[in-house]
């Protein structure tokens, strides 16, 4: 049986990513969760092997809620992959928050419904920390690759993740600004706990594509659509690929955080 190819570091990608690679080997994996995505790239970037799988598959077939979020992180771990990059369209929740930023995620609140969020179903158990869900060492990394690249960054934030496929109503919009909510976003979660659980590092970056419906309500601007949506995440592209690039580059091959040990104290014996 042909063994699979290694790599270290996984990017997922949303609309436009499909195109990251060039040159690179196709790998198709079956996993115990179904089928990912879509097929697996790999190419060699600045002396890595980088694996790229594209959440929604190649034809954007897969929304939000049908994404098979278990097969995809499992894949990647077949593959041997530490630490996983994961570029996200999200719309601003705060006014601080413009579109054309960039978000390096450090916090999520999770208003999904019934999506498979764990591999641990019994009958072997493990309650993983949810503390710090986001890498804090991948999120130095990334803010400082955004200062390097002088793309408008903000070094935190909360991401409210939405069931989708639909947008949500004004009424659900303004109730996430009022909680603290600071983007919005569909597929961060499952993603980053299912990383977690397979001790993988996770960087969220939110690529912010509009203001949500609740800040148009009141500040009287375009209300979301998904026309302009992939409009703002296409001209951000050419930025977000310089800046996995140079995270790429800069990840370091040591891993101290937590992540690379989360479930010593995670599993029930």
């Amino acid at each position: 049986m042909k063994s699979l190819p290694k790599a270290e570091i996984g990017v997922f990608g949303g609309s436009g990513f499909y195109s990251f690679f060039e040159k690179a080997t196709k790998v198709n994996i079956n996993t115990p969760y179904g089928k990912p995505s879509a097929e697996i790239t790999i190419a060699e970037v600045f002396g890595k092997k980088v694996a790229f799988l594209p959440r929604h598959g190649l034809k954007h077939q897969f929304p939000p809620h049908k994404v098979p979020f278990k097969a995809n992180i499992y894949a990647f771990k077949k593959l041997g992959v530490k630490t996983i990059i994961s570029p996200c369209a999200a719309g601003s929740l705060q006014a601080k928050i413009k579109p054309g930023d960039f978000v390096i995620l450090d916090q999520f609140i999770d208003r999904t419904k019934g999506r498979e969020d764990t591999y641990f179903n019994g009958p072997e158990v493990a309650h993983i920390g949810g503390a710090t869900p986001y890498c804090p060492r991948l999120s130095q990394v990334a803010i400082k690759a955004c200062r390097k690249l002088k793309i408008q960054a903000h070094k935190k934030g909360t991401v409210v993740v939405v069931p989708g496929p639909r947008f949500s109503t004004a009424a659900e919009s303004m109730l996430y600004t009022s909680q603290g909510g600071e983007v919005i976003n569909m597929t961060q979660y499952p993603e980053v706990v299912l990383a977690r659980e397979m001790e993988i590092c996770f960087l969220g970056i939110a690529l912010i594509t509009d203001y949500d419906v609740g800040l148009s309500a009141k500040r009287k601007v375009k209300a979301v659509d998904s026309k302009e949506v992939i409009r703002v995440f296409n001209q951000n592209l050419e930025k977000s690929r310089k800046l996995i690039l140079e995270i790429i580059k800069n990840i370091p091959a040591k891993r101290d955080c937590l992540c690379a040990t989360a479930l010593e104290e995670a599993r029930i014996n």
